[in-house]
């Protein structure tokens, strides 16, 4: 009896009722869809930077992770890649051997870090092999090839088979310099990776030093994310000489990121429950103030208040449970829709690029937040019906009875 007057009681004001539901939808949606950028943007930014050359894990001579001098490489390489081999959670891994120097072409030179690599393995470990937009990656046949970034291409005013100087500090604080020539040219999408970086084959390397086989560090790709820290934990056992590090180790300010978003999805959540509930006690306290006389009638004979309460609480659950889930249907449609195909931010690509996000936005939302939303829905609606409830189980009933 109840209920079916509580669902009387919504459609007596269409036009108020229908507002109130298309608010909490659009709230719902907007919040749930801003909650997405914000995961997808994040998301892309770390997993781009993790595949770019970050890793999962990284392992270090203990000193070079506090001077990145050359000189500080790792010794006894082969058991340690022997224990990589044999270790749970790691698909690949990709030893490089890293010179801070610089690239010089006939119009200028700029600074850069130098990446000495075994190709082979960097094709399974990186997307650099990926994301060649020019030329090939490289052919094991020829001596002296480099791959650089687009933009260090533009600024050194270089082509797809020019050659460039390369210039570094060997191990021994020497002065090396070599001629190699440009045979791919890769597009990631940070343009600061794009200006700074650039590969060449190890072996080149060892050939220019002198010195035989360099490894500076050694990058390391897990199965997945959440086996990271205890694969790190099981290598720090196995290898107790070298410095092993997890991503947001090496590169706290990602991680630092990674804790803002979670602050800024409590926040959004925050402001959907605060906008959802003064809109309900706004448009329930006016439906009750305009029914004063109906309620007072009511309690007169003999609806206890109990029954007034429920009827009330009722109203406002049928209005939460319409617009909620419509809401939340049209955010997970939306959110699906561009999660595959993108937004296309390219009129803010090149800011995007400097955070090495990109110019495409795809976006994400764990499951379990939609459960989480539709939970805080139905109880910011209960809690939001208890004062205008309040208000009408105050009324005294001879008196809004009498008035006109």
């Amino acid at each position: 009896m109840i209920t079916k007057i509580a669902w009387k009681n919504i459609w007596r004001n269409k036009l108020r009722s229908s507002v109130l539901i298309i608010s909490i939808a659009l709230g719902i949606w907007a919040g749930l869809f801003l909650m997405s950028m914000t995961t997808g943007l994040n998301t892309q930014r770390i997993s781009n930077a993790i595949y770019s050359g970050l890793g999962h894990v990284q392992v270090h001579h203990p000193e070079f992770t506090k001077e990145n001098n050359p000189k500080y490489f790792l010794s006894d390489t082969t058991s340690i890649f022997k224990s990589l081999n044999n270790t749970l959670h790691i698909v690949s891994w990709s030893a490089h051997s890293n010179f801070t120097g610089m690239a010089a072409s006939p119009t200028g030179g700029f600074g850069i870090q130098i990446t000495g690599i075994n190709p082979a393995r960097e094709k399974n470990t990186t997307i650099i092999s990926k994301k060649i937009i020019q030329g090939n990656y490289f052919n094991t046949n020829k001596k002296n090839q480099v791959v650089i970034g687009e933009k260090l291409a533009k600024k050194l005013k270089v082509k797809l088979n020019n050659k460039i100087v390369l210039t570094f500090q060997d191990t021994a604080n020497n002065i090396i310099s070599g001629s190699f020539k440009i045979k791919g040219i890769f597009k990631t999408s940070s343009s600061r990776f794009d200006e700074s970086s650039v590969f060449v084959n190890a072996i080149d390397i060892e050939n220019l030093t002198g010195t035989g086989k360099i490894v500076h560090e050694i990058i390391i790709m897990a199965d997945e994310v959440k086996s990271v820290n205890s694969l790190a934990q099981s290598l720090n056992k196995q290898l107790p000489l070298v410095k092993v590090r997890t991503w947001d180790e090496v590169s706290p300010e990602l991680g630092y990121a990674n804790e803002l978003m979670t602050i800024a999805l409590s926040i959004f959540i925050l402001i959907i429950i605060l906008a959802m509930s003064f809109g309900i006690i706004n448009t329930m306290l006016m439906a009750v103030l305009e029914r004063k006389r109906e309620l007072g009638m009511l309690l007169s004979v003999g609806m206890n208040k109990r029954k007034v309460f429920s009827m009330i609480l009722s109203e406002t659950l049928f209005i939460s449970l319409i617009g909620g889930p419509s809401g939340l249907l049209g955010a997970w449609l939306t959110i699906t829709h561009y999660g595959k195909k993108g937004i296309d931010l390219s009129a803010v690509g090149k800011g995007l690029d400097s955070l090495g996000i990109g110019s495409t936005i795809y976006t994400r939302l764990d499951n379990h937040l939609y459960f989480t939303i539709a939970i805080i829905v139905i109880l910011t609606a209960v809690l939001a019906s208890v004062y205008p409830s309040i208000r009408a189980l105050r009324m005294n009933p001879a008196e809004v009875v009498r008035q006109n």
